[in-house]
């Protein structure tokens, strides 16, 4: 990307650092995963694979019991927390009536910059009636990153996508705590049919050293939120609505909206335990997957 095409809020955060240049070899991490459905018609397999470390991927596993043939994958980095300069790239293709559940080893640790920044691209395609659950690990920015992901998903209308990520307030464990001392966190995601039709664009940018982010509207006393997004045919979304009631209490809160041109439901949850937030996640996700393809979610395992 240009320097001049880069967003207004990473213009502060270009300086290339001294050490190695921003996108360097082994700063650049790519993948690039495509799920098909064997003959049978009730197993997906990872068709296709490439990797690029820092970014890795192994062989998609089998230890779903309610879907047997679903293949879970799980997105590694060998590089430890995204550094200064770092420039990732995510590429997700589910075919025709595949399926598949992907998620990451462990959560994205944004580590402490001085010159530049970290970015992650992230590109979704997903075919006629395919299925796919992106779930990762949160995202914890320490004292002084800055990191900027964007999604732009492509699907058609009669496929479903389920998508949560989890955003942390930073380290709050680490020596006096690092709440919010971050300096930019930029996320935008865009969906499109597979005909290049727009479905809907938002973008959140936060920089807790300009603005407060505890007003009411905002984070108010909460720390951490979670970011849910459904897109599904629209004869599930009244459903997913009624199951959902919005509410607040002193540890969370969740409000749920429908998605522009009745693509979907977008769900934001605030709280002050990342656990309960991966928990509620993944109690939505069960629901969805219940209501689009007949079965529960499994329990998750206890060293996750």
């Amino acid at each position: 990307m240009n320097r001049t095409n880069y967003p207004h809020e990473l213009k502060a955060y270009l300086k290339d650092p001294p050490a190695m240049e921003a996108g360097a070899v082994g700063k650049r991490g790519k993948i690039a995963l495509e799920f098909s459905l064997d003959k049978t018609g009730k197993k997906s397999y990872m068709s296709s694979w490439m990797r690029q470390a820092p970014l890795i991927v192994q062989q998609e596993l089998y230890f779903d019991e309610q879907m047997p043939g679903m293949p879970c994958v799980y997105i590694l980095s060998s590089g430890g927390p995204n550094v200064d300069g770092d420039r990732y790239e995510i590429n997700l293709k589910i075919n025709k009536e595949a399926f598949a559940h992907i998620s990451t080893g462990a959560a994205t640790k944004i580590a402490e910059m001085q010159h530049n920044h970290a970015s992650m691209q992230q590109n979704i395609y997903i075919e006629e009636s395919g299925y796919l659950e992106y779930m990762p690990l949160p995202v914890i920015p320490c004292k002084n990153s800055r990191y900027i992901t964007n999604t732009l998903i492509k699907i058609d209308p009669t496929a479903t996508l389920f998508y949560s990520e989890i955003y942390t307030a930073g380290r709050e464990f680490y020596g006096p705590g690092e709440v919010f001392q971050y300096d930019l966190l930029s996320i935008c995601t865009e969906a499109k049919e597979l005909n290049g039709n727009s479905l809907f664009r938002e973008k959140m940018i936060i920089e807790p050293k300009k603005r407060f982010v505890g007003n009411i509207g905002i984070m108010r006393n909460y720390k951490h939120f979670a970011e849910i997004i459904i897109i599904t045919p629209k004869k599930n979304i009244e459903k997913i609505v009624e199951q959902h009631t919005p509410y607040v209490t002193p540890n969370t809160a969740l409000g749920i909206n429908t998605l522009p041109n009745e693509s979907g439901v977008n769900i934001k949850v605030l709280g002050n335990n990342v656990e309960e937030l991966k928990q509620i996640c993944r109690t939505i996700c069960s629901t969805i997957r219940k209501s689009v393809m007949g079965k529960e979610l499994p329990k998750e395992f206890a060293w996750r």
